[in-house]
């Protein structure tokens, strides 16, 4: 599937990790602390009983230091183990898979914990605003298509049908060697006058403004197999829930994303495509038997734009390596009961 035209990941920022961790600093100065503590306490109080120690006074002071230590430890950890969450998630959260939070105990615990929640909230709101940010680009996005493909059909189709007929007619009234080339001109046109409306239905499916997702899903794998020679086979539930125009139209555009990759780099002339009804969700699943997805490269803006629209409607997208060879696409999208 998609083969990604990424680089690899960056590469982090130079002297990231190359600090030591207040963990350890701290629990080291506080180790010293009372190690220190102890020898000073020997050696001011009790001077004369240093050379009269015996074994067993030693092995109880290591003991006692060595559970002070630990104790030490275990608080330690408690309280700044959420600053090392949040320091390991702000390096690598991705705002297209939403949900990412450090995990915190009660609030007000710590200053620690303090600071936690309140990046949890930021992130929270960040996706919000990312959120709001996408639709209103989609929206755009999807208003500037149509705009465009009814220019295509209206304008453009128009004039290209009238040039048709007018070569038609020219045909008819020209000589045998002059009518070959109208009638030849005459194909050249119809061809173009198809790709017109193939482009045009590619940027504003009118099947699924008139017919519904699942026709507009049949029409889109029967455009694959004519244009691109993908035999695509569908499994669509008859009765499909009720869902919004945008989340439909999500679905659709990830279906249309994910097979133009299949064709484009998958290297089979097979896919999958299946919408089905399952825990409370609508699942859409393109699987093809191609080459695969690597992993380790980067998304491409097809993947990061698939998942920026799954997450408008709350939907969970997964794109997998299959065990048997070619890759997955997964869009779990929720559905409610007033199909909003």
């Amino acid at each position: 599937m998609s083969r990604t035209n990424g680089a690899a990941p960056s590469e982090p920022s130079p002297g990231v990790g190359q600090y030591t961790p207040l963990f350890k600093r701290v629990a080291a100065l506080n180790a010293a602390v009372v190690i220190g503590a102890c020898v000073v306490t020997i050696l001011v109080l009790s001077p004369g009983k240093i050379h009269s120690f015996a074994a067993s006074e030693a092995i109880v002071l290591a003991a006692a230091l060595l559970l002070v230590v630990v104790i030490n430890l275990v608080l330690l950890r408690r309280a700044l183990g959420p600053l090392e969450a949040l320091t390991a998630l702000a390096r690598r959260v991705d705002l297209t898979r939403p949900g990412q939070r450090v995990p915190v105990g009660e609030r007000g615990e710590s200053e620690v914990s303090e600071l936690a929640t309140t990046f949890n909230e930021m992130l929270a709101r960040l996706e919000r605003e990312r959120r709001d940010a996408t639709r209103r680009v989609l929206a755009a996005q999807e208003g500037e298509r149509l705009r465009i493909a009814q220019e295509l059909h209206d304008e453009v189709g128009q004039t290209l049908t009238a040039v048709l007929l007018q070569l038609g007619r020219s045909a008819r009234h020209a000589g045998p060697e002059l009518e070959a080339q109208l009638l030849e001109t005459q194909e050249t046109a119809r061809a173009s006058l198809e790709d017109v409306r193939r482009i045009s239905r590619e940027l504003r499916p009118e099947a699924l403004d008139d017919l519904g997702l699942a026709s507009a899903l049949v029409a889109l794998t029967e455009r694959f197999s004519q244009s691109a020679g993908l035999h695509v086979s569908r499994l669509i539930d008859r009765e499909l829930p009720p869902l919004s125009e945008e989340a439909e139209l999500v679905i659709y555009r990830v279906a249309q994303e994910a097979l133009t990759n299949v064709a484009r780099h998958a290297e089979t002339d097979r896919a999958e495509l299946a919408l089905t009804s399952m825990n409370g969700d609508l699942v859409l699943s393109v699987t093809d038997e191609g080459c695969g997805f690597d992993p380790h490269h980067a998304e491409g803006g097809g993947l990061r734009g698939m998942r920026e629209r799954a997450v408008l409607v709350g939907a969970q997208l997964a794109i997998s390596r299959r065990h048997a060879g070619g890759t997955e696409v997964r869009l779990n999208v929720p559905v409610r009961e007033d199909g909003e």
